[in-house]
């Protein structure tokens, strides 16, 4: 979504780079350059007017003029301003300290609330909660139905007395389910309301009736984060009409200009809490200022990338793996290849993390066309292959290559470039794990124009030493030759001519051979 705006504001600040000092001219340029492209992205009138007065400020101050390296401190300040656009420290949910916490969920129909119920239900389980749904949109065709599927899918429980389509009271149903939710132990209660078609104020009342009848200690407001400005303006009346303490951002995952997201929390002045950037009941997480910043700037999100690791990955078989790589790659086999592998894809699209590093804004173009579908490529050949293959991949032959091949459903080629990619990571990875450093990538599935280096080494190889002529009589004399300048070399005459005694060099005569190459 903010593609667009990283790719400016990247261009921007490559011209800031190198220069020793920044004129005024230099910081009104790059002012326009950034004004420009947060206009572009959709982001509010007065957000970006006061976003850029305060850069402007900051940057003609002593902290640029004074500083080593003048283009840095104004990407740092970018970046602290940003952070203060989007709401600042990460806001926390707030629990009840006598259960049950009480969680409202309100926004425009087609925002994505009752998916985000089943979402932010799903995230708190995996907190350590026990999260109950309530169906309280009891008007929308089917409403009750789809949110009792997000919750099985999402393992949760729900609160759904009414059949809805309609029927049933939501304010009722609201009240009763705080009673529930303490009989069955259940700590947080999701409340779905209905949805509204803009300013609806029979909805908006009905909004306000269950504010009233649960006292929720937190009300969250979705916005699709791909509606524009309009979402401003409905935060707005939503604000003045019931009230929220907090924002959630859905549909991140979109190509639409994200503007609306850069200005909501400080048209509003309400942080946003939550984000959900996807369609799997995973892709969904805690909001923070500070690595959408970094993100926004290309600076990639370390952070988020290390929280999902240690979320996928076992300590325990982490730990088994290093001292495995540690003692040889040999004893790194394509067994532990694809368990490694599996764990990768459990984390989330690999396009998504490889995006989360640094720097790799510059490779969008081939993230972008990252074949996920690779991934499940290489699994299949893989689960070809015999243990023993596996556990050694150097017996696998030609014949065993065609079998393995025609098990997965690919070209033999494939299987050998799997092979070969193997055997690059197997030695980098045992590399590293034995302190060595990082010799260099090896060939990512799926990654256009980032294939294996061994194809590559063996050029190499045959690049060096100099050729031999196809032409036998060329062949002998340059081999004659060869042994004449070694023979010079071990008795110090640079030149091949016999010393001492023999052949007067003024009556010198080229061999037969010679004579008659040369013509």
């Amino acid at each position: 979504m903010f593609d667009t705006l990283s790719d400016r504001l990247a261009s921007t600040f490559k011209n800031l780079r190198g220069k020793g000092r920044l004129s005024e001219a230099d910081i009104d340029a790059t002012a326009r350059e950034i004004r420009i492209a947060l206009l572009e992205a959709d982001v509010a009138l007065p957000v970006v007017r006061a976003f850029i007065k305060q850069v402007k400020e900051r940057a003609t101050g002593s902290e640029v003029s004074q500083a080593l390296n003048p283009a840095q401190q104004v990407i740092k300040i970018v970046n602290e301003e940003l952070i203060g656009i989007l709401g600042g420290e990460t806001r926390r949910l707030r629990f009840a300290k006598n259960p049950p916490t009480v969680i409202m969920l309100a926004g425009l129909q087609g925002a994505g609330k009752t998916t985000l119920a089943g979402k932010l239900g799903r995230w708190l389980k995996g907190q350590g909660h026990a999260p109950l749904l309530v169906a309280c949109d009891l008007q929308r065709p089917n409403a009750v139905n789809q949110l009792s599927v997000v919750a099985d899918r999402a393992g949760v429980a729900i609160y759904a007395p009414e059949p809805g389509n309609g029927v049933g009271d939501p304010v009722q149903v609201a009240k009763d389910s705080v009673e529930y939710a303490r009989g069955k132990q259940h700590d947080v209660v999701i409340v779905d309301t209905a949805g509204r078609l803009g300013i609806d104020q029979e909805l908006m009342q009905q909004a306000a009736d269950i504010r009233d009848a649960v006292s929720p200690d937190e009300i969250l407001f979705i916005v699709d984060a791909m509606i524009g400005q309009d979402a401003v303006n409905t935060a707005e009346a939503f604000r003045d009409g019931v009230g929220f303490d907090g924002v959630v951002l859905s549909k991140l995952d979109g190509d639409a200009r994200g503007g609306a997201a850069l200005s909501i929390a400080h048209v509003t002045g309400k942080q946003i809490m939550f984000a959900s950037n996807g369609e799997k009941l995973d892709d969904f997480d805690a909001f923070h200022p500070d690595r959408m910043a970094s993100r926004i700037l290309g600076m990639g999100d370390m952070l988020s990338l290390i929280e999902k690791a240690e979320q996928t990955f076992s300590q325990a078989e982490a730990e088994k793996m290093a001292a495995k790589l540690a003692k040889g790659p040999k004893e790194f086999t394509l067994d532990d290849f694809l368990a490694q592998m599996e764990q990768v894809r459990k984390m989330g699209s690999i396009s998504k993390l490889l995006g989360m590093l640094p720097g790799m804004g510059q490779m969008k173009d081939q993230i972008d066309n990252l074949d996920e579908r690779e991934v499940d490529r290489t699994a299949a050949i893989i689960k070809s292959m015999t243990p023993a293959e596996r556990h050694e991949p150097t017996i696998i032959n030609g014949s065993r290559r065609a079998r393995i091949a025609k098990g997965s459903g690919v070209d033999v080629s494939q299987v050998k470039s799997l092979v070969e990619r193997f055997f690059e990571a197997r030695k980098m990875m045992s590399k590293m794990a034995q302190g060595g450093g990082m010799p260099g990538m090896p060939g990512m599935p799926g990654m256009p124009g980032m294939g294996g280096g061994a194809r590559k080494k063996k050029q190499v190889k045959q690049a060096k030493g100099k050729r031999k002529s196809g032409n036998p009589m060329k062949r002998k004399a340059e081999e004659q030759a060869a042994a004449a300048r070694r023979e010079a070399a071990q008795s110090g005459n640079p030149l091949g001519l016999p010393q001492g005694g023999g052949q007067d060099p003024q009556n010198f005569e080229l061999p037969e051979e010679f004579k008659k190459f040369m013509g």
